[in-house]
């Protein structure tokens, strides 16, 4: 699966360069919930089959007919482990090279074991789904800092066709909802003992967040232009037996930079309005491959029936849910695009995500209500919050160290750092509660 790195890395040394630090840890300035949690994390990979699945992709051109395969998945598994003085891993993948260049080989340094002994205990299971062409590899700024913190992070690697192959596109359009809701069911069963069954949640980004939303019950609309484009009319089927996309114990969604709207309107004009567990929506505002207005915030919108956030970050693009840009991936322009942001520092992207994400999870999946002090946000618009200082109260903290208290007359954000809560809006509406685009 993953080669392993000759020397174990020193996670608690500052020192550590920027381009060799993992990149589940987060720097000085992240916000207080980014930061690892207790445990330490294993790693190991498993296959899953899924029999008997349509293979849009072999379509037979002069007939029409599309062939059944058994689509074999891998899927990395973090998990909490017992603590190890085993070497931590190097995560090695590849992802597609502007044409006609090869696919491009990364690394990325990780604070996991491999197939390191599992932590005592039954913990909730998080189903991730990555972008088109990205890799497992490519998010473990996510995996490994939620498996510290007492989830099993379930990353699954889709084997997604040539991102630069336009007609291959329909393959993702099917494959993705079907991988995720296949690997959730699959994995309570392999894992009985890791996994608690009645606390799931799932986390797309980009062609995964169009995944992990029809999972959750968008509705595909079946006279819609994709629907209508795919071989076989199998996205059709698909859309018109939804239960066999249901994940049991499915209790939170996070969507990144989602896709399925910007013009595609993959579920309709009001497919979305069949979701209804808690959402985390994350966007740029300046996302030009999926769009925000008719994206992200959108779906914001067209979710009435679930109690959803929106945490935008202004100026951004797509390229928010990756790790930062690995050595092997600063060549090119589009080697580099896949992974950082025009505008935000990425490590500061991937911090504030991890604050956000596992104070969501933790409220959802755990039942902590204190977290809601850190997503219900007293302003709107970060840049708007204020720290009034009075000297020898509990919030007069040194200038350079501690994180707002969110109340007291503090409005600055919760969890966050003097200064550094900003260029961000969290807006959030209840379940029942109807949006008009100008109230977005």
């Amino acid at each position: 699966m993953f080669r392993i790195a000759a020397v174990a890395l020193l996670l608690a040394a500052p020192a550590l360069a920027q381009s060799v630090a993992p990149p589940s840890i987060p720097e000085v300035d992240a916000p207080e919930l980014a930061k690892l949690g207790a445990a330490a994390v294993g790693v190991r990979t498993l296959t899953l089959v899924n029999r008997d699945q349509p293979d849009v992709l072999a379509t037979d051109p002069k007939t029409g007919v599309v062939p059944r395969h058994d689509r074999s998945l891998k899927v990395d598994i973090f998990y909490p482990a017992q603590a190890s003085k085993a070497a931590r891993v190097t995560y090695r993948a590849a992802m597609t090279a502007e044409p006609p260049l090869p696919p491009v080989a990364f690394s990325v340094p990780g604070i996991a074991v491999e197939n390191a002994k599992p932590a005592p205990g039954r913990y909730p299971l998080v189903v991730l789904s990555h972008g088109y062409g990205n890799a497992t590899a490519a998010l473990t700024w996510l995996t490994e800092n939620l498996a510290s913190k007492g989830y099993v992070v379930a990353a699954i690697r889709h084997d997604d066709p040539d991102i630069a192959d336009r007609a291959k596109f329909v393959g993702p359009l099917i494959n993705r909802p079907r991988d995720i809701a296949f690997a959730a069911a699959s994995l309570r069963k392999q894992l009985p003992d890791l996994i608690d069954p009645t606390r799931t949640a799932l986390i797309g980004y980009s062609m995964g967040g169009y995944g992990v939303l029809t999972v959750a019950g968008a509705a595909i609309d079946q006279a819609g232009m994709l629907a209508k484009g795919v071989p076989g009319g199998e996205l059709v089927t698909l859309a018109r037996n939804p239960a066999a996309l249901q994940v049991a114990g499915l209790k939170a969604v996070v969507a990144i930079s989602p896709f399925g709207g910007n013009g595609l309107d993959i579920w309709g004009s009001d497919g979305l309005a069949g979701v209804s567990v808690p959402l985390l929506f994350i966007a740029g505002n300046r996302d030009k491959v999926v769009g925000y207005d008719k994206g992200a915030a959108g779906f914001f919108a067209a979710t009435p029936r679930a109690d959803r956030y929106l945490l935008t970050f202004r100026e951004a693009g797509h390229s928010i849910g990756l790790n930062p840009a690995p050595a092997e991936m600063t060549s090119t322009l589009w080697d580099f695009d896949w992974f950082e942001d025009a505008v935000w520092r990425k490590r500061r992207i991937n911090a504030i995500n991890q604050h956000f994400i596992t104070a969501f999870l933790a409220r959802t999946l755990k039942g902590e209500a204190a977290m809601s002090a850190y997503l219900d946000v007293p302003v709107v618009n970060s840049d708007d919050g204020v720290w009034p200082v009075t000297p020898g109260s509990p919030d007069a903290v040194p200038r350079y160290a501690g994180y707002s208290p969110g109340s007291g007359g503090v409005t600055v954000w919760k969890g966050f750092l003097k200064g550094h809560a900003t260029g961000l809006e969290l807006r959030h509406a209840g379940a029942g509660q109807t949006l008009t685009r100008s109230a977005e």
